[in-house]
């Protein structure tokens, strides 16, 4: 065995350069050192709070709204075809939007449905409606929709069209209609 003042110097010896890790071996391994730092700072935490006295929370205390949401429509608008418009959006949201339908099987409509239900037989009323809801579509969309039946079914959720409702008592409201 060699002396150690015998031995070669550093730059002489030779190694094998270190292997490269592939992406996959390097994040499991920071994963791992990652894990390890977490668990010994959890241990960390509860040996250091460990004398905090800690006294429980009755939820009933704090929570002082219902725990399950209620829809309630908002202050109703002024104007007759901003109110219509704002019924048949509420209305949307309670029974349910549909597309292929005026009302589907479940009670849930189509825009079109929706407006003329909430209309209550008022075919003028309900056609200023959907004027209102058009002029609201085309602002957004353009004027390439044609109608509110092929508008609404145009797509796979409400989501869209009950937000176009909206803005439509919001425009109608504007115009004092």
């Amino acid at each position: 065995m060699p002396h150690p003042a015998h031995a070669p110097p550093l730059s002489v010896r030779t190694s094998a350069p270190p292997a490269a890790l592939s992406l996959e071996a390097r994040l499991a391994a920071t994963d791992a050192a990652m894990t390890v730092r977490l668990e010994e700072a959890a241990v960390a935490y509860e040996v250091n709070t460990a004398h905090i006295p800690t006294v429980p929370v009755d939820l009933g205390d704090v929570v002082t709204l219902p725990l399950t949401p209620t829809l309630q429509p908002p202050a109703p608008y002024a104007t007759p075809v901003a109110a219509l418009l704002q019924r048949a959006h509420h209305r949307l949201l309670t029974d349910g939007w549909c597309t292929g339908a005026l009302i589907d099987v479940e009670g849930a409509r189509c825009l079109y449905g929706a407006i003329h239900h909430e209309a209550h037989g008022d075919q003028s009323l309900a056609s200023r409606g959907l004027q209102i809801l058009m002029d609201a579509i085309h602002r957004e969309f353009g004027g390439d929709v044609d109608s509110v039946p092929s508008f609404n079914d145009g797509f796979a959720s409400g989501r869209v069209p009950l937000r176009m409702l909206d803005k439509a008592a919001v425009l109608a409201d504007a115009r004092l209609l």
